[in-house]
């Protein structure tokens, strides 16, 4: 018996509108609006194979309107996915079920990215779409699939949109396929109440072919693809469709979005939908088509298991090795060999200049280093001097210009990680952090492997003054989970930071630097990598401390100069720096400790805001920083006007002491 293609999207409907009844809450009307779309691309489009969810060469397929994920779920289970079962389907929303409200990385096999921040997934998808690019000028023909993403009106309407589909069209990613569900409602109601955007014209200013089709044509869908494929260019197809499509009187309208549609609305549901079954239920005839389309990508996946054998045996090695994400056997070697040379530096050095060195000392171990900057590159200084940069059309390179995207960068970094084959760098400066939040807290929550160089981060960058100067931002970045935050205070320090960043594979990093010169505080070599738990003592106290000293970055050399002059009042002190407050605090109790001591006077330094110290030095310590924005003029004058000296230290630590 035939099975057609109208009752394989009235699958996805059903499953859809059950599910979000069932538990109450969710987005019915974007699954049922969209399932022809979904049915296109599932059974005669996208390349896969649900028995093996982690193929390299798999198409991606990025749900980037996250809400309406039963859509995915639905997808996954009816495609026979591993783990993805009718009872997940039914306990949708619920603790610790395979269909949380919105689609998760690492949580859900299948679901290759997190969602449901509108814009996040088309600007990750552009990642994806450049990693495969990348990946291809290297690798060859073992590499070489599409990126299609499914996009809302919201989607669009998000900024992040507007920097995604600049990047990809100007670097012309033509393997990447937008199908925007052109449903024309939002929460508030018609579209037209705030927007008024031609999609078409916007996408094909920024480079990209795009078209407007019937969206529950799918022959029209089906052939709108086909022409997307061929084009030199991204592809957006503007499938016009019905929110919430079959359901009697909420179809086409802002009741169908987020709200469960009611038993008697399901029910003329079903009867306009000719679906006769009961909730949950799935006809033997339709699962099994459904299953064949979910194992169609078997007989692909076997050519290209051909063509990796067919690879020379060291550069499949190294494909492999990339894929994987296991770090170079050569990495260790380059690192003991940099840090013995830094050891024997003792000249000034900011420390974005620090990682420049670091990078140029390590690219040529790691290829899978890539590095770029959101239109910062001269102060930044991530750029190896002999890696050439992407340019539209040609991928066979190292370095990324970004443009004044810092969002859209930070997204498409996450693509890369998530993709594979690649550790990823951006770089702007740290005040900017606020243009890329939601992409790094999105990182941290994925588990992803994925560098942010940070510069210019104090009052230390001068004369650019408050607007540039970060004050908040440390704090800020600390307060998201499972994201380090690193404040390097020298070259060796930088180094040992940027080690624990590569060698952090379920944790994006942020390496703050500096803009100004700093001493060289670590001065003999030592293998070990000191700031891999946090914080450490850099300076004893001579006898009984009776000070410590905490600080990170730059505020390092106030400290130990602090030192000094407690020293000379009879008073010792010791120094802990604290390159990453956030890898220190999740160390076990006994270190933890340990590196605080027990000196009755504990001082911080910081030329940011305290929030955070506290748990170092207590809410009755002394802090010396920030509790203001800044100003322009000469750093070492900032420095003087906002008290972040040797002398207020000691001056400080004294009070305190002698209170």
């Amino acid at each position: 018996m035939t099975v057609s293609n109208g009752a394989m999207a009235n699958a996805i409907r059903a499953l859809a509108m059950d599910a979000v009844e069932k538990a109450k809450s969710g987005h019915p009307g974007l699954p049922m609006g969209a399932a022809d779309i979904a049915t296109v691309l599932f059974t005669k489009v996208l390349k896969y194979d649900a028995s093996a969810p982690r193929w390299p060469d798999r198409d991606r397929f990025v749900l980037s309107a996250g809400h309406g994920s039963m859509l995915l779920y639905s997808l996954l289970f009816l495609t026979g996915y591993p783990g993805m079962s009718l009872e997940q389907i039914k306990n949708f929303r619920q603790l610790d079920s395979l269909t949380p409200g919105h689609p998760e990385y690492g949580h859900t096999v299948g679901v290759e990215t997190t969602t449901g921040p509108l814009g996040q997934g088309i600007a990750t998808a552009v990642g994806m779409a450049l990693s495969e690019r990348m990946l291809n000028a290297e690798f060859g023909d073992v590499v070489d699939h599409h990126t299609y993403v499914l996009a809302s009106d919201g989607d669009l309407m998000e900024g992040i949109s507007q920097e995604a589909i600049a990047i990809a069209g100007h670097l012309k990613l033509s393997r990447m396929i937008v199908l925007y569900d052109d449903n024309g409602i939002s929460i508030d109601g018609p579209l037209s109440v705030a927007d008024s955007v031609d999609q078409i014209k916007r996408f094909e200013a920024c480079g990209w072919a795009a078209e407007r089709i019937d969206g529950h044509d799918q022959a029209a869908i089906l052939a709108a693809i086909e022409r997307a494929q061929k084009s030199d260019k991204p592809s957006l197809i503007a499938c016009k469709t019905t929110i919430g499509y079959g359901a009697p009187t909420r179809a086409g309208t802002a009741k169908a979005h987020g709200e469960a549609l009611g038993a008697s609305e399901i029910e003329g549901a079903r009867k306009a939908l000719g679906w006769p079954y009961a909730p949950f239920e799935i006809p033997d005839d339709l699962l099994a088509a459904w299953r064949q389309a979910g194992s169609r990508g078997a007989a692909p996946r076997g050519a290209w298991e051909k063509r990796l054998a067919a690879l020379d045996p060291a550069k499949r090695a190294e494909f492999e090795r990339r894929i994987a994400g296991k770090l170079p056997a050569g990495l260790p070697g380059a690192i003991e060999a940099f840090k013995q040379k830094a050891a024997a530096d003792a000249t000034p050095i900011a420390t974005r200049k620090a990682g420049e060195a670091v990078v140029a000392a390590l690219a040529p171990v790691v290829p899978e280093l890539i590095t770029g900057s959101a239109d910062l590159t001269g102060s930044n200084n991530t750029k190896v001097a002999a890696t050439p940069a992407i340019s539209p059309g040609n991928y066979a390179g190292r370095y990324i210009h970004w443009g004044i995207r810092e969002h859209g960068m930070a997204a498409a970094l996450n693509g890369m990680a998530l993709h594979g084959g690649f550790i990823p760098s951006g770089a702007t400066f740290l005040v900017f952090t606020d243009y890329c939040r939601p992409a790094l807290r999105l990182a941290a929550l994925m588990g992803l492997r994925h560098i942010e160089v940070m510069t210019h981060d104090s009052i230390g960058l001068g004369e650019d003054g408050p607007t540039h100067q970060p004050v908040e931002h440390l704090a800020a970045l600390r307060a998201i989970p499972n994201l380090n935050v690193f404040r390097p205070a020298d070259l060796t320090e930088t180094l040992e930071c940027w080690q624990v960043a590569l060698e952090s594979a379920h944790t994006p990093s942020i390496l703050a630097l500096t803009r100004q010169n700093l001493p060289q505080v670590r001065t003999s070599f030592m293998r070990e990598n000191l700031c891999a738990r946090g914080a450490y003592e850099l300076a004893a106290a001579e006898g009984a401390a009776q000070v410590t000293i905490f600080a990170s970055g730059s505020e390092v050399e106030i400290a130990l100069e602090g030192r000094k002059l407690l020293a000379e009042k009879g008073i010792s002190a010791r120094v802990v720096s604290v390159p990453c407050l956030d890898l220190f605090l999740a160390q076990d109790a006994d270190y933890i400790k340990r590196v605080i001591g027990d000196a009755p006077v504990k001082v911080a330094v910081e030329a940011a805001i305290r929030m955070g110290w506290d748990a170092l030095i207590g809410p009755d310590g002394v802090f010396i920083g920030m509790s203001s924005f800044g100003a322009s003029a000469p750093y070492k004058k900032l420095y003087e006007h906002f008290g972040i000296t040797a002398q207020a230290v000691a001056a400080a630590a004294i009070a305190r002491h002698n209170g």
